[in-house]
Formats: structure tokens, sequence, C-alpha cells
């Protein structure tokens, strides 16, 4: 069944507020979803801090001490650990790749889960808002989060398989539904030399995605071809570094809801999700249309 929350702030006057509306939203969706949990952050400015690189890594076997002694070694830069178990962010004065490489060198068995120069991914298994609380979800600040309350259905309940699956420099996809045909794109995407961390068929959709932005595809484009090129029932929301984005299957079965005011754009799986954001009562209020994409971009 799956739960999917989003917001998108226009008002920097909210972001503050981010991490305690997100946490709000996350909470509504548990029912939905009540195995594990992820959420991104975008700008928050402890986690990823302005003028940094971040990193998320997944089950780590080293320390978050032992990780920033070997990785500043290792980049060239100082790198500072910060342990939000299972998670561990990363930030260093370093390119987002050369941090990248460097945590797959000093810890090839941990799972690279988010990057970006202001994206903070985290993940866990039990309570969604449980998770939340102890991660610190509702102190982050920022201007952008997505978050996803998962109930596994084709593959088990691990962190590693909750979403969002960020697999592109500062790329989310959450994902409600499943994708019918996803292995025969997954074999295909091999045979070009993409690189699969799990068996999860949203990681297949996200590494789509994000081939398609690597070849200078445009976000909307990506998504157009998505529906083109993948079966099933489903409802995504698709984050990136300055975009906000969610489209549905042809039938949209999946429930989706969007509200909009001059100061936020939300999305959830229902709208009690949505209920208690500030100044709902004066959003547009839409359920998004079958194989339509759309798209608020950070001004």
């Amino acid at each position: 069944m799956c739960g999917i929350v989003g917001l998108h702030l226009r008002d920097p006057a909210l972001y503050p507020c981010l991490g305690e509306l997100l946490t709000g939203m996350l909470d509504q969706m548990c029912d939905r979803g009540p195995d594990s949990a992820g959420m991104a952050v975008y700008g928050d400015p402890v986690w990823s801090p302005p003028g940094t690189a971040t990193v998320s890594l997944l089950d780590s076997p080293l320390s978050a001490a032992e990780l920033a002694e070997q990785l500043t070694a290792t980049a060239g830069a100082p790198v500072t650990a910060l342990d939000l178990d299972p998670t561990v962010v990363l930030n260093s004065v370093a390119t987002v790749d050369e941090l990248v490489a460097a945590a797959r060198k000093v810890a090839p068995h941990a799972r690279v889960i988010g990057s970006g120069a202001d994206l903070t991914v985290l993940k866990g298994v039990g309570n969604p808002t449980a998770l939340a609380h102890r991660f610190g979800l509702p102190s982050a600040q920022g201007w952008q989060g997505v978050a996803h309350t998962r109930m596994a259905t084709e593959s088990a309940v691990t962190a590693e398989g909750s979403h969002p699956f960020s697999v592109g420099n500062g790329q989310c996809l959450v994902h409600n539904g499943s994708f019918s045909n996803h292995m025969s794109i997954k074999h295909e995407l091999q045979r070009r030399g993409v690189e699969f961390d799990s068996e999860n068929d949203t990681e297949v959709g996200a590494r789509f995605v994000a081939d398609q932005l690597a070849q200078c595809a445009d976000l909307e484009k990506a998504l157009l071809l998505l529906n083109e090129v993948f079966d099933g029932f489903y409802t995504l929301l698709v984050s990136t570094s300055d975009s906000f984005a969610v489209v549905r299957d042809a039938i949209a079965c999946k429930p989706a809801v969007i509200a909009e005011t001059d100061r936020w754009v939300a999305m959830a799986s229902e709208y009690r999700a949505l209920a208690n954001l500030p100044g709902v009562e004066q959003a547009r209020i839409f359920e998004p249309e079958p194989e339509e994409v759309y798209i608020w971009r950070r001004s």
C-alpha cells in the first residue's frame, strides 16, 4: 500500500518549520506502511552545511569516528560523520563525486543511499513516526522534503528497501505501487553498464530517471518516457536539487492528492496528511491526472 508525502516550500519564512511539518505529514501515513520508512531533506544547515558535499551511508561496518578519520585521509579533505543509526551522514568540502568515491573505497560493504550539495537521506526499519523522531526530523530545516512509509510486497523489510531511492546527485524517487515489467528494463540498463544495489522495483524506476537525466533529458521528458516504458500501477514523487514532480500511471488507481498555495506545494497519498499544513484552507487542492507530469521548480 505504502504512503508518500512531500513538501516544497516557496516561502523562506517556513524553512525552519520544514522538518516539523514533514513529520506531521509522515505520521498520518504510518498505517499505509508500518514496517519501515525513509525521508530526504534538502537544505538543512546541520545535516548539509552550506558549501559542503553530503553523502548518506547505510549499514557501514565502521563507526562514524572511524569513517571520518579514514575518509579524511582518502578524500584529501576533512570529512565529518554524523551517526543517525543505521545511516551515517558524511560532509566534506570535497566534491560530491570525490566524497562518494572515497566512501565506496573506505566502506565497500556499506551502501550510498543519497548524495548532493544539500540533500540528506535517512532510512530505517520500524514505526515511521518513531524513526522520524529518532533521526531528529522534527528539528530539520530546509526548503524541500519527501518521505515514505513502506509496506513491503516484492522484497524484504530492510532499510535498504525503504524509499526514497536516491541514485543521482540530488535526486530522490518515492513510489506507491508496483512496476510489472521492471526486470526487463533492469536487464537493459545493466547491459548498458548501470549498476543496481537492490532487488526493489522502485530502484529500477529511479535508475531509469537518473539515466535519462544523465543523457541531458529534462525531468519532465524523463517522466513522460517512464510512463511510456513502464507498466504497472504507480504514483511517483520525484525530487531534484531544484524540482518537485508528481506523475501517475494511465489508470491512476494509486491515491494521490496535491495542495498548492503561494507559500508551499504539498503532495500526499491521502488528504489527512495535508490537513494541518498552514493555510491549507485556502489551498488549491486537486487529484493529479493520469500520465500528466506536474513539476514545481525552486525560484
